[in-house]
């Protein structure tokens, strides 16, 4: 259980990285491949010091045995959030099974989905909390 400053801080972890989010989609608007926001999303967090891995391997535990897997998380940051990328019509629930099944291999409490394909960046947003 995270105690209420560790909540705080991720809060504000979480609002500073969807800022970045934010000036990538005002700067480009919807339409562009995930692959596009992906690497002006790096851009952005470089210049906003963040500790970043992006295609940062996941591993798969199954019954006890290291399954060898190609999985890989759009960016992980400050070694707290799992940040999974779209840019699609609409975001599915299999998209925040993705997120939450990535973030249960990782032991992390914290995820967000983001989807660059959509007018307002805010409505293409789900924040996800284990």
């Amino acid at each position: 259980m995270l105690s209420e400053s560790e909540k705080n801080g991720l809060k504000e972890l979480t609002h500073k990285i969807i800022g970045c989010a934010i000036e990538v989609h005002r700067e480009l608007g919807p339409g562009l491949l995930e692959s596009i926001y992906h690497k002006c999303l790096i851009v952005e967090l470089e210049r906003n010091n963040f500790r970043y891995e992006t295609e940062k391997m996941c591993d798969v535990v199954y019954k006890g045995a290291h399954v060898n897997s190609d999985l890989r998380i759009d960016l992980f940051i400050e070694d707290e959030v799992i940040l999974e990328l779209k840019s699609v019509k609409e975001l599915l629930p299999i998209h925040e099974a993705q997120l939450l099944t990535y973030m249960k291999l990782m032991n992390m409490h914290l995820g967000l989905l983001i989807n660059f394909n959509v007018l307002k960046l805010t409505d293409g947003i789900k924040r996800l909390i284990l």
